[in-house]
């Protein structure tokens, strides 16, 4: 490595590489490099002899022959684009044979709804504000009596308020208490399996401090049907608007307005509703009031305020918006209903219960139907104590009014919390401001007359009040399947 060979014939090879490492002295000599001298060294004995000299320089000609015309090929655009033009006729030659397919443009665009399977889920909504949804598949039919298995993985203060049965294209709105509405799809809920509590509401949409949903609504996928649909508004004011579904096909991620408030307002509630159905507005100082829906005309716009539902006292407010079915009958067949079905359920005439007029005479037939169309709403108040009341009692006294009694509200009951229909086989979950709760089945509670005090439902501690009532959707299952 310290000699200077001399390059003699290697010359214009060590030229045409043109390495800057290996440079030819003005003599003509060059130095070797430690890798060249090692490849020298590794060479058998038999190659360094005259033959082996001749076959290296043959290999090395051939070689700087083949540098030269990549060179060039290089520095020739004209070269270039005729290698690449015959490689790709060589190749269809090789392998080209007719399209199958047919290369045609789209109009309409894909987005990622377009690739989402269409599947069966169940949807399940926490008191807390927890949801998520389940495939449907997951939960195997069972036979009657079995032990069920756990829906979802909740608190100690916390339990499932909501379950509905969805498509993964189903739409479902969100209305929060302060009047705005959201969209999403049931595919971008949150995917979780029955044992976990899945994702927090506030997590999933742009809720502002305070804000919290009041009602979750599933809607038919086909949007051009909401234009059949009605939907009744109610806020704590006293105030309620009436409008066609459709007027919130159009909402985008951030949310829309639902309907405007005053300060200090918000939305109760908010239902689906058809011409042929009632409207019950309860208030938390135990007054009721019953109006058909037709009375409140259909809004137009989103972002109006409504009309007056109930008058309220200083102090009061709505609590709870129900929508409840309508059935023609007279006071008399009312009454006369009552005091036959206390009758048959052996239960005792309620105090200053309306006696029918003395020559009211009503079928077997017309009792039968009423029977068929009763209702019962549950009524709550922050102490404790409810009751169930037949829908008869709830005469309609028209929008706008005071309306009548609901519960009696005193200082043993305390303010009302909730109303609600209810079916026999409900089950009701109630919680304290001291994070207590109770669960127990609506069967339980008795049924009395609209101005009665109720009986004790929760049998809450000192200065310890009731501050929210679900209905529970799903019977009460252990972990393990039966």
């Amino acid at each position: 490595m310290a000699r200077e060979w001399p390059a003699r014939d290697m010359a214009p090879l060590v030229a045409l590489i043109a390495d800057p490492r290996h440079v030819l002295r003005e003599d003509g000599t060059i130095k070797l490099s430690e890798t060249q001298a090692r490849a020298i060294l590794e060479l058998r004995l038999a190659r360094l002899t005259a033959l082996g000299r001749e076959e290296i320089a043959e290999a090395l000609n051939k070689l700087a022959v083949e540098i030269k015309d990549y060179l060039e090929i290089l520095s020739s655009r004209a070269r270039m684009q005729q290698i690449i033009r015959d490689e790709l006729i060589a190749v269809k030659t090789a392998f080209g044979n007719p399209r199958r397919t047919e290369i045609v443009e789209s109009e309409a665009d894909m987005d990622d709804e377009d690739l989402i399977q269409r599947e069966d889920m169940v949807v399940l909504v926490s008191h807390a504000g927890y949801i998520k949804r389940v495939p449907l598949s997951t939960y195997r039919a069972q036979r009657r009596g079995g032990k069920g298995r756990s829906g979802m993985a909740t608190r100690e203060e916390d339990f499932v308020a909501r379950l509905f049965v969805a498509s993964t294209h189903t739409p479902i709105l969100y209305f929060s208490s302060k009047g705005q509405v959201y969209k999403e799809k049931v595919w971008r809920l949150p995917l979780a399996a029955p044992q976990a509590r899945g994702k927090a509401l506030v997590n999933l949409l742009p809720l502002e401090q305070g804000e919290r949903i009041t009602t979750i609504m599933p809607l038919p996928e086909d949007e051009a049907s909401w234009d059949q649909l009605d939907v009744m508004f109610a806020t704590t004011g006293g105030t309620v608007r009436r409008n066609k579904l459709s007027d919130f096909a159009q909402v985008n991620r951030a949310g829309k307005i639902a309907m405007k408030l005053e300060e200090g307002e918000g939305i109760v509630d908010v239902a689906v509703c058809h011409e042929t159905q009632d409207v019950l507005l309860t208030t938390a100082a135990g007054q009721c009031i019953r109006f058909a829906v037709d009375e409140v005309r259909v809004f137009k716009g989103r972002d109006s305020m409504g009309v007056r539902g109930v008058a309220l006292e200083k102090d009061d407010s709505v609590i709870s918006l129900a929508i409840i079915n309508q059935f023609d009958a007279t006071a008399d067949e009312r009454a006369a209903y009552l005091k036959w079905r206390r009758a048959v359920a052996g239960e005792p005439a309620e105090e200053g219960e309306a006696e029918p007029a003395s020559d009211a005479a009503i079928s077997q037939e017309r009792l039968n139907a009423m029977s068929g169309a009763e209702q019962f709403v549950l009524t709550i108040s922050e102490n404790g104590y409810g009751k169930r009341t037949s829908s008869f009692e709830y005469r309609a006294t028209g929008r706008g009014g005071k309306g009548i009694v609901a519960m009696t509200v005193n200082a043993r009951n305390g303010r009302l919390i909730a109303s609600f229909p209810v079916e026999n086989d409900d089950e009701v979950m109630l919680v304290t401001d001291g994070g207590q709760l109770i669960r127990c089945p609506v069967d339980g509670i008795r049924v009395a007359g609209r101005g009665t005090q109720g009986v004790i439902v929760f049998n809450t501690a000192e200065r310890e009040r009731v501050v929210a009532v679900e209905r529970i959707s799903e019977p009460e299952g252990e972990e393990a399947e039966g």
